[in-house]
């Protein structure tokens, strides 16, 4: 194999053409002041690493195989080169079940006193309305971010009763969980990356949550049989301005978009954006700086 490691890269020949297929993930470990975590993940994140895990000095973030902005990366550390302390390392994981490092620092979730997320092994003796059973591996959505926890709580404002749903960048699928479990009658789901698909169809048969279909791909590759009363998206700025428009071809008159992924000051313009296809807000939401945002198309 010319040297190249066959235990992170898997080989697949399809017809006459080989395709390199990743087995393992780029890490950038990042040591910074805690005030800065979030600022540097939203950054991060514009450089293509999709999954991010706070530790003790700072947070870790990875992307899949050599997919990553390694430009942009050298630009952030440039921008916060001021910051005390700061460091960026580099290095390869293989790809492996999220489950054992999510379980070292995991703790449950509580939303508005309404919602528990929590892993199976989490034993709560309380009862709630609504209660997500969580096993993540490498997908985004646990309820521990200040988005998806925002989702979630402004999920529970809307009648979800026997809508047909859209989850955008469903990740784990527990916005997905959250809308099956609300009442809506079909969730269409997908995201760009095969390990969330794959966990986001194994979160859904945990909460016995059958009405979720679970697909691979982007909005702008996806075929849909109906349009849609609700669509969720917590995805990131540039992502969600990129797509608005798609979102409101797939909405119905009177439906309701709920964003969430970027910060209080972009919401502005996402909400320029929106009229632009007639969404117009009626609810914006904030936690520690990050924001949600709730268009309904007139």
């Amino acid at each position: 194999m010319n040297g190249c490691d066959s235990t992170l890269i898997n080989r697949k020949r399809i017809g006459i053409f080989v395709v390199l297929e990743y087995m393992y993930y780029t890490r950038l470990q990042v040591v910074c002041h805690p005030e800065f975590s979030e600022i540097l993940m939203a950054e991060i994140a514009e450089a293509d690493f999709d999954t991010f895990m706070e530790t003790e000095n700072g947070f870790e973030a990875y992307a899949e195989g050599e997919k990553f902005n390694a430009s942009a990366i050298e630009s952030i550390k440039g921008k916060y080169n001021h910051v005390s302390p700061l460091l960026f390392s580099l290095d390869k994981i293989e790809k492996q079940n999220w489950n054992e490092e999510w379980e070292k620092n995991v703790e449950p979730i509580f939303v508005e006193d309404k919602c528990v997320v929590r892993a199976e092994f989490h034993k709560i003796e309380k009862k709630f309305p609504y209660e997500i059973i969580i096993t993540p591996k490498m997908s985004f959505g646990t309820g521990h971010h200040q988005t998806t926890y925002l989702m979630l709580k402004n999920q529970m404002d809307i009648d979800h009763s026997n809508k047909i749903v859209m989850d955008a960048g469903c990740g784990t699928a527990i916005l997905s969980i959250m809308a099956s479990k609300l009442g809506a009658k079909y969730i269409d789901a997908f995201d760009i990356d095969e390990w969330s698909m794959t966990n986001g169809k194994e979160n859904a048969e945990i909460n016995h949550c059958t009405n979720i279909n679970i697909r691979l791909g982007k909005i702008g590759d996806m075929k849909f049989e109906n349009r849609f009363d609700i669509i969720l998206a917590n995805i990131n700025r540039n992502i969600l301005l990129e797509e608005i428009k798609e979102y409101s071809n797939q909405l119905l008159r009177g439906g309701h978009l709920l964003l969430s992924g970027f910060y209080e000051k972009d919401i502005d313009d996402l909400k320029k954006e929106g009229l632009k296809f007639d969404l117009h807000e009626i609810n914006r939401d904030s936690r520690e700086s990050w924001a949600c945002l709730q268009l309904v198309k007139k």
